[in-house]
Order: structure tokens, then sequence, then C-alpha cells
């Protein structure tokens, strides 16, 4: 059974994110894994985006 506390509440736990474009990409908040954690991440890193800020993978 699913554990609904842990679940990224941005992609619902599918681990991909869509734009008003249908564009997919990985979500940026759980890392694609699907589950949120609670701690804090160790760093943060910035994400390339083109000119209409999508995320380039």
């Amino acid at each position: 059974m699913v554990d609904r506390r842990n679940v990224c509440k941005a992609c619902e736990g599918t681990g991909m994110l869509a734009d008003d474009e249908e564009w997919q990409y990985t979500c940026t908040v759980c890392g694609g894994d699907g589950h949120a954690s609670r701690e804090r991440p160790e760093h943060s890193s910035l994400i390339n985006v083109d000119e209409n800020n999508r995320i380039l993978d």
C-alpha cells in the first residue's frame, strides 16, 4: 500500500511534470522519484532552461 504522506505533491507520485504545452519533464521537487522527503536537499543547483523557461534535461 502507498503511504500518501510521502507522495510528492508536485507530481502526485508520477515523477513527471508537464507544462502548458504538454512538454513532459522530470519533477524537480522529488527528482523523478515520486516520493517527497522531509529532509532538506544537500545543495541547490541552477537549472538549465531554454528561452521559454522549459527545463533542459
